[in-house]
Formats: structure tokens, C-alpha cells, sequence
């Protein structure tokens, strides 16, 4: 049985529309697939231990592992596919958050769909920089979903870190990426090619 990772965007959580609609979906349509979608906090060392771990058992089974990631779930997602060589589709990602994420030291953030609150500290910031890809090493690992009115991040930066990988870019739209349940299926398909049949 596959396993299909969903990692969410920042303060966000497994409740956030684009991962219920892909919940929803693989129910539907390819119960088949196992679905993960763990709650993260915004501290990089947490969450890159969290999915260090989630890796770890469903490889531990021999399941195939394939990635979505929207936003700051799209910068895990490419942590992810390069440290372990996985198929991702990525959702407006974010390229560089340790630039954006100054702003943020000191100054109370509250999950978007919890109760949960956080407070970053400028080590945050450097973890998340010891963790950022310059360049992308398996280009064909990438399907890019992009969208140029994203209010949040500059499409330009994902653009050009995965030039060479699979690109979707449609005018218009917004950071939470408009239509996205067009791409559920294509973006399955997409992802299991990685992984050739016996």
C-alpha cells in the first residue's frame, strides 16, 4: 500500500482545505492510499524530527512514499524529496522562509485552526536556514503548481529554484492556489511514476 504525506502550511493544520480535499479524494477514489497528515508546529526542529520520523516508519514497511506540500509545507516537502529521494507536487512553495520569518521573532502567533500558540526566537530562524536548498538535485522528483497573484509569496522565487522540474504556472489566482482539486489526480499519477511497478 502507498503512502501519501500531506504537509500543511505554516500555523495552519490537517484541517486546512487543501488537505481535506485531498483526505477526501484518496477516499473516494484510491482508498488504496494510506493518508498522513500530522499536526506541526512552527519550530523547524520539531517539525524536521516529526517527519524525519514519519519517513522512517512508512520506509520501515516498504511503502511507497509520495509528498504534497502547500507554503511552508511545499519547503518540508523539498526538504523531504531531496534527503530521501521522493516524488513531490508542491502547491505555492515556500523558497526562502527564513527571510520572511523575521518579522515574526517575539511576537505571539496562534494556529489558524487551534487554540495553539507559538513564539519564535531568532534560533528558529537559523535552523531553518541550515535546512534551505539552494539548488534542487532531482528536478524529475518535482511537479511545481504555481500561481502569479499569490498575495504571500513571490511565484518567482519557486520559478526559478525548480526551473528544470515540472512546472504549472497559471496567471492570476491566490497563495491558497485556486482550483487546486483539478491537479488531485494528475498529481497522484504524477507521483507514483517514481516508483516503477514490479
Amino acid at each position: 500500500m502507498p503512502a501519501l504525506l500531506y504537509i500543511h502550511g505554516f500555523l495552519s493544520s490537517p484541517n486546512s482545505f487543501k488537505a481535506l480535499q485531498v483526505k477526501d479524494w484518496l477516499q473516494q477514489h484510491r482508498p488504496d492510499i494510506e493518508y498522513h497528515c500530522p499536526f506541526l508546529t512552527v519550530y523547524p526542529d520539531q517539525v524536521q524530527a516529526e517527519l524525519d520520523a514519519l519517513v522512517a516508519d512508512v520506509q520501515s514497511r516498504g511503502q511507497d512514499l509520495y509528498l504534497m506540500g502547500s507554503s511552508m509545507g511545499g519547503f518540508w516537502s523539498t526538504y523531504l524529496a531531496e534527503r530521501y529521494d521522493l516524488p513531490a507536487l508542491l502547491i505555492n512553495p515556500a523558497v526562502r522562509p527564513s527571510m520572511l520569518m523575521p518579522e515574526y521573532i517575539g511576537k505571539p502567533l496562534k494556529n489558524y485552526h487551534t487554540e495553539d500558540r507559538y513564539t519564535l526566537a531568532a534560533e528558529h530562524i537559523e535552523q531553518l536556514k541550515a535546512l534551505l536548498s539552494e539548488h534542487i538535485t532531482r528536478p524529475e522528483n518535482y511537479w511545481v503548481l504555481l500561481q502569479t497573484e499569490d498575495e504571500t509569496l513571490d511565484y518567482r522565487q519557486a520559478e526559478a529554484l525548480y526551473q528544470d522540474a515540472r512546472l504549472t504556472i497559471e496567471d492570476g489566482g491566490d497563495h491558497a492556489f485556486q482550483g487546486f482539486e483539478r491537479f488531485i489526480e494528475p498529481g497522484i499519477e504524477f507521483l507514483a511514476q517514481h516508483y516503477p511497478k514490479a
